[in-house]
């Protein structure tokens, strides 16, 4: 699988850029918005990539972020929604603007895509839903997913065992304020105002005082919806 690419652009098209990599070229199919946040024909670029395999076809899909991607591969997995309507939603909406469509149900943002019906939005909206803030916390949590560990990971533990369940509380609770800052951020991100957002995470927090970051968001939008 070629999850990155980062190399000269030889020529930009319409729909993808040729990236030279060591003398070997790869097109790279990007949506709209991606291709106006490249630099121009001769700089060096970096993207993400996903890898679309068919008996009779490869293509490459590049994102500028690791969220981009993520809500390309999942929207790809709705029936009606190929590579070209995923780039569309993606190309019309950015990463952002899909979270925000999913999370709030917004079938009506996705129609703005070309290509994208009424149906084929409400379906997306209806199987991604509860998908949209486990992807909306990968904005906090990368450093986790590609598996960095903390500085003090490193150190070799000889404290005093009378000090460890202190240093173990400390922990967890840096862990429960990461998780509500990550999910203060991502509210942020939808367009939540920082006093609405607070409220709710914390709300969300206290419910749930272990939760982590999508657990949060998820009930912090819950909080959020429209009554009645």
């Amino acid at each position: 699988m070629i999850g990155k690419i980062s190399g000269r652009i030889e020529y930009r098209a319409s729909d993808h850029v040729l990236i030279d990599v060591g003398g070997i070229g790869y097109v790279v199919y990007v949506s709209d918005r991606t291709m106006a946040a490249l630099p121009g024909q001769g700089e060096v670029a970096a993207v993400y990539t996903d890898l679309l395999v068919r008996e009779d076809l490869l293509q490459l899909f590049g994102f500028t972020t690791l969220i981009e991607k993520e809500w390309h591969r999942l929207l790809m997995s709705v029936q009606g929604i190929g590579a070209k309507a995923s780039l569309a939603i993606l190309g019309a909406l950015g990463a952002d603007g899909v979270s925000r469509a999913i999370s709030l149900g917004d079938a009506t943002a996705l129609k703005a895509a070309k290509g994208v019906g009424p149906k084929t939005a409400q379906r997306v909206v209806i199987e991604l839903k509860d998908k949209a803030p486990a992807v909306m916390a990968l904005g906090g949590t990368m450093a986790e997913a590609l598996g960095e560990l903390p500085a003090e990971a490193s150190v070799i533990d000889d404290e005093a065992p009378a000090a460890k369940p202190k240093r173990a509380a400390a922990a967890k609770a840096s862990g429960s304020a990461s998780a509500q800052a990550e999910a203060l951020s991502a509210l942020g991100n939808l367009g939540y105002g920082p006093g609405e957002a607070a409220a709710a995470v914390a709300e969300a927090a206290g419910e749930a005082p272990e939760a982590e970051t999508a657990a949060l968001i998820r009930a912090a939008l819950k909080l959020l919806a429209p009554k009645g």
